[in-house]
This record gives C-alpha cells, structure tokens and sequence, in this order.
C-alpha cells in the first residue's frame, strides 16, 4: 500500500468516526465505544477489500459482510455512508421511529446490509452458512463477519467455527475485535474469552493476529486469509475501544452510552484535528 493509500483510508476512517459519534448523538443512544474501534477495519473492508457495488447493494455475486456484533451498527452505517450507500446526512435519523437505520442492521431495509443481526453470537453461524452456499453454489464471492470479543464468550461462537473448519470454509474470514472490554468491564474480568488466538487455532482456523488500527496490517491479513486455502481464516485485532475520542478510549461506560451536546463538540473537534493533519 502507498502512504497516498494509507493516508487516504485513515481520513476516511476519520470521517468514519465523525459519523459514529455524530449518528448516536442524535439518537441519544446507541453503541459508539466498539463501533470506534472497529471504524479503521470498517474502512478497510469497505473501500478496499470487499467486491461490493453501492449502486446494486443487492448483486448477487457480491462479497458477504455480516456484522455478529450487530450493536456497532453505528459503524457499518457510518461507513455504508461514506461509501455511497445511503446520505452521510440520513446518519442523524439513527433509531429514529421509522427510520432505515435502526438500534442494530436490518438486511430488509438498510441499502448494504446483508444479514439482520443483534442477537451475539449468531452472526458468525449466518456467515457460515453464506459461505457454505457459496461453494455449494461455484461462487467465488468471500464471506467476512466481525465480532466482538465479549460476543466470543457465547458457545454458538465455537460451534460455528467447529462447523466451519469442517466444511472447510476457506471462503470465511472472522474478524474478532479485541478492544478488551464489554458492557460489564474488562473481559478478563466479566468471563475471559483468553487465550483468543490459541482457541481459534484450536477450532482449526488459520490465525492472524494483527494492531487493528495498522492499515499495512490489516492489508496482509486480509492478503494471508485469501491466499490460505482449506480452511477458514481468524483474524485477532488488538484494538482500543472509543478509538480517537479522548474521553472514551478504554472506557467500558462508553460501551452503549451517547454524547452529549457538549462531549460531541470535544469529538469533533478532536476528530476534525487528526482530519487536518492527515491532510496537511
């Protein structure tokens, strides 16, 4: 990746990020701690690695995401957004009655969205099955499904990692955001999913663990999960929870909390900075 590249994706995560915290603000609710850590590997996805078309959301080759920790809905919209799904603008209607963009991501209504998902840990088994019909079917298309690290503490996580490692799903990747905390705390604390890496390895999964705010990482993960062939691939990113928001980063209160007027001014502010330096 050129720095041009890199430069131009940490902007738009930065826009990203901006449209986190603008969207719940206007809600007054919603998850914006794990949808900031997740915005770097949202970008990544969208304007890089999926073979996705804004214009036909519905393309029936398309590459699949599905997010398992559907309460970061905050970060897949702000980042269908950027990519021309939907208005940024329509990013202030979150979980308005009637709106597109509810509280978690509804495949029925939401332009980009492909599966409905809210209930943890059932995500993952979605994008198993999508993977599995995919090869049944002859289709080169890819599946991707991000978790969250808290969300692994659900046995459905395992089963459907078991099951694809059976099927040989080498079409899969899992994404685990390991941010470090959940809604209750620290996940060492609340029921520690550790050691992540070695469990993945164990299910049979091919294991990368990466910084999940490194572009050039990210981009050689995804690069070693395409070329990995039999088996499904892992990838563990270390990430800070409340990303580039000062007051949040590493803060579990800020799991499913809003900003207020003035904590949303602090945001943008804080955010518009590291805009202008990249820009600069």
């Amino acid at each position: 990746m050129t720095e041009s590249e890199k430069k131009s994706l940490q902007i738009t995560a930065c826009k990203v990020r901006k449209g986190i915290v603008t969207a719940t603000h206007a809600a007054k609710s919603g998850h914006p701690g794990g949808s900031l850590s997740a915005a770097d590997m949202f970008t990544y996805l969208y304007f890089k690695e999926l073979n996705v078309d804004p214009a036909n959301p519905k393309w029936a080759d398309r590459d699949r995401f599905v997010l398992s920790k559907g309460h970061t809905a905050p970060g897949l919209y702000s980042t269908l957004a950027q990519r021309g799904f939907f208005p940024v603008e329509e990013l202030t209607t979150l979980r308005h009655i009637g709106a597109r963009l509810q509280g978690h991501p509804n495949m029925n209504e939401t332009p980009g969205v492909d599966m409905s998902t809210g209930s943890l840990g059932q995500g993952v088994s979605c994008a198993a099955g999508m993977a599995l019909s995919a090869k049944k079917m002859g289709k080169e298309l890819r599946v991707y499904t991000l978790l969250g690290d808290g969300e692994i503490e659900e046995g459905q996580v395992w089963e459907a990692l078991m099951f694809a490692h059976h099927h040989k799903l080498d079409n899969l990747c899992v994404i685990i955001d390991n941010n470090g905390l959940q809604i209750d705390g620290p996940i060492d604390e609340v029921m520690s999913p550790y050691p992540i890496v070695d469990k993945c390895k164990a299910f049979g999964l091919h294991t990368i663990e990466i910084n999940g705010h490194d572009f050039d990482q990210i981009e050689a993960a995804f690069a070693e999960a395409r070329a990995t062939k039999g088996v499904p691939t892992a990838i563990v990113m270390k990430t800070t929870k409340g990303k580039d928001v000062s007051y949040m980063e590493n803060k579990a209160g800020w799991h499913g909390k809003a900003p207020n007027d003035e904590e949303l001014e602090i945001a943008l502010k804080e955010l518009d900075a590291i805009q202008a330096e990249l820009e600069g």
